[in-house]
């Protein structure tokens, strides 16, 4: 039979986590520091909320865009509240912090638009930009900056083409919160050459040492331009229930709820309802940051004590983005061979861009006992390498 893919789907490859995920199947006794989601269970109070709800019967489709009174819930939630989103018109519900960003991207790029996207960044960002036709241009960082997009950088990778700007607060690899005078400058720079903000904010409650993770559609003459994306995957430990969602301009957020009636029609009733009551559970999100800002003061520590490897202390998220570039080895060697030699899986800094080698990416979010021995295990495998 001939090829009846289309060219699209060729052009589609498995990432670099997955691969390493692939590559650790089968391995007696390996720990996966790769993984990037909560190592704990939903709190049983949520999954109370969602099965009292399939047993009201709410299991039947819901609204394309998500149930009204959860999208007034979202409205409310304190980071994205200042910015005053009208719950009918400017937020959808979504399948994850995923759904939102696939959506929105086919909605706004036409053949050959331009996105600035952080190198590094969360590796998808780049191939669902691609997949709906767009052209993602890498906006170079550095670690002497704390890998945040500077705005002379940014200016230099604006053409004529570049449609939008891809944030991402706190940051995935890197753990960086952007300040709000950097926010204050990305703005600026939008509004100068009348670009539309992408802010990825699915870390926005994993922010420690009393940190906050501004939200830049909270920012002057910038909820018109911005698209905030964000998810419960993180923030309250539900990766399977599969719920985010999107606010921003109610033409933009009109054409992404008509298009997700044509790809899945609507988010799960059960999960809504669960986010929803979570949404009222910030207590909830906040245990989670605690148990989060322990294992990060833990896993920096005595990733900084090992030598040959330095890192900046992570602001959020649950990353770590050591530095190895002073050992005899790149970064894909290094976790390759760190897992076939020592049985512990990290993710290649590569995966996240140009930018990212010489990095490799550790989660943090395992248990204290496996993060201990892992980092035991990296500490004697770089030993072998001297």
């Amino acid at each position: 039979m001939k090829d009846v893919l289309n060219k699209k789907a060729r052009s589609l490859h498995q990432g670099a986590i997955r691969a390493m995920f692939d590559r650790a199947l089968g391995k007696e006794g390996v720990i996966n520091l790769g993984i990037g989601e909560p190592d704990i269970p939903t709190h049983p109070d949520i999954i109370q909320a969602a099965y009292e709800a399939l047993n009201k019967g709410l299991t039947h489709y819901t609204p394309n865009a998500g149930f009204l009174d959860f999208r007034r819930a979202i409205a409310r939630s304190p980071g994205i509240a200042a910015a005053g989103y009208d719950s009918e018109t400017e937020i959808i519900v979504t399948t994850g912090g995923m759904g939102a960003l696939s959506n929105l991207f086919f909605v706004i790029l036409e053949p050959g638009d331009e996105v600035l996207v952080p190198d590094p960044a969360w590796l998808n960002y780049q191939s669902q930009i691609s997949f709906a036709d767009g052209v993602p241009v890498c906006v170079p960082t550095e670690p002497e900056q704390k890998f945040a997009m500077l705005p002379e950088t940014i200016k230099s990778k604006i053409t004529t083409k570049t449609k939008a700007i891809v944030i991402n607060n706190p940051s995935n690899p890197t753990g960086y919160i952007l300040t709000e005078n950097q926010l204050k400058e990305i703005a600026s720079i939008a509004q100068e050459n009348d670009l539309l903000v992408v802010s990825d904010e699915v870390y926005n409650t994993l922010v420690f040492d009393g940190k906050m993770a501004i939200s830049i559609a909270t920012l002057p003459a910038m909820k018109e331009r911005t698209i905030t994306v964000n998810s419960f995957s993180k923030s309250y430990a539900m990766t399977g229930w599969r719920v985010g969602y999107a606010a921003g301009p109610v033409s933009i957020i009109k054409k992404m709820t008509f298009l997700q009636e044509n790809l899945i029609s609507c988010v799960s009733s059960a999960s809504q309802e669960a986010a929803k009551y979570a949404l009222a559970r910030t207590d909830i999100a906040a245990d989670i940051c605690n148990l989060y800002e322990e294992k990060r003061n833990l896993v920096f520590n005595e990733i900084s004590s090992i030598p040959g490897i330095s890192c900046l202390k992570p602001e959020g998220a649950f990353y770590i983005f050591p530095d190895i570039r002073n050992l005899p080895i790149d970064s894909v060697q290094f976790c390759e061979r760190l897992l076939d030699e020592a049985g512990v899986v990290c993710i290649p800094g590569d995966a996240f861009g140009e930018n990212g080698k010489g990095f490799i990416r550790i989660s943090y979010s395992n248990s204290v006992s496996n993060l201990e021995e892992s980092i035991l295990r990296i500490r004697n495998f770089i030993e072998t390498l001297k």
